[in-house]
């Protein structure tokens, strides 16, 4: 075994939002919210509590690991052999929100996963931003 395999790669995606925190984190931790831009879900932001994502191609399990509410979410996020963590921090800025969303610990043997996360990510994001526009 060399170091290498060790390593593991990160998905990041940025954006900044012109809304505040708080209007940020409800989409990010409120089930019905979640649903409209991610998947159907039995999210709590409780620590320990054990959620699933489910869309039509299958179940992601997560567990969450951090809250902090209107700051830090973070959980586990596993399909298959995959498992990594998705971390999301909101940082207020003059013009809203500093949005940052990172997935963590794909291992380089991982090609699929990693792609498929660096689109999909893109379009969930997109997704989150659209719906806090709409949401009062």
């Amino acid at each position: 075994m060399n170091e290498t395999s060790t390593e593991t790669l990160s998905v990041v995606v940025e954006r900044e939002i012109p809304y505040p925190p708080e209007k940020i984190w409800r989409a990010l931790t409120q089930p019905h919210l979640i649903e409209e831009w991610l998947m159907k879900n039995d999210f709590k932001p409780v620590v320990g509590h054990r959620f699933d994502l489910r869309a039509d191609w299958g179940v992601v399990d997560c567990q969450v690991l951090a809250v902090e509410p209107n700051k830090t979410l973070s959980y586990t996020w596993g399909a298959y052999d995959l498992k990594t963590v998705v971390t999301w921090t909101l940082t207020p800025t003059s013009a809203g929100t500093h949005l940052r969303m990172e997935q963590s610990g794909f291992r380089p043997n991982q090609p699929q996963y990693y792609e498929g996360a660096k689109g999909g990510w893109q379009r969930f994001v997109t997704a989150l931003e659209q719906l806090v526009a709409r949401i009062d």
